[in-house]
């Protein structure tokens, strides 16, 4: 009878013990920054002060869908007047180069109304971001994170373009609280 109390103290020890090891870090809170999106916001370029919405528009990763839908994994936004974005950047830079390329499609004027029998032409221009990749460990639980540093952006210029110009705020992504990119149209 005294041995099994003594086996039942023992295990009761020992689950204190690892109970004890337990940290708190052992679950991500929800309030952990993780990695920033490209936050942009999109101005008049007739008043550079002004926000203006861009109609109807749709924004992709470039070679991850030919035709984006609103439930496609891959579309960011679909079809929307929107001021502001915010873009998911690639971490890792292709083989063998030293600098990270994300491109993205942004489709203003979707040609896809089903309200109406509008048949605008939608217009499409093609940004290509490149910056330095930084993984940064936050904890044992959360892992890594990354920031994004020397961001330089472009636009192909297909004479057919909607942006006006593009202005680079912050040339280092470390949270979404600010806006780092204005795109003038």
């Amino acid at each position: 009878m005294k041995t099994k109390y003594n086996i039942i103290y023992i295990l009761s020890l020992i689950a204190l013990l690892n109970l004890q090891n337990c940290e708190r870090d052992d679950i991500c809170a929800e309030s952990t920054i993780t990695t920033p999106r490209l936050l942009i916001e999109f101005y008049d370029i007739e008043s550079p002060d002004d926000l203006k919405s861009v109609p109807r528009l749709t924004v992709y990763g470039e070679g991850l869908v030919v035709e984006p839908t609103e439930d496609s994994d891959t579309t960011i936004v679909y079809n929307v007047n929107v001021s502001a974005a915010e873009l998911p950047l690639k971490i890792e830079p292709e083989a063998g180069e030293e600098r990270t390329t994300t491109r993205f499609v942004l489709e203003k004027d979707t040609n896809l109304r089903l309200d109406t029998d509008d048949t605008t032409n939608s217009n499409i221009d093609i940004l290509e971001i490149t910056y330095l990749s930084e993984e940064i460990y936050v904890s044992r639980a959360c892992g890594y994170r990354s920031i994004f540093n020397e961001l330089e952006m472009s636009f192909d210029n297909d004479g057919d373009t909607w942006i006006s110009s593009i202005t680079v705020d912050e040339t280092q992504i470390e949270n979404e609280n600010t806006v780092h990119v204005r795109i003038f149209h």
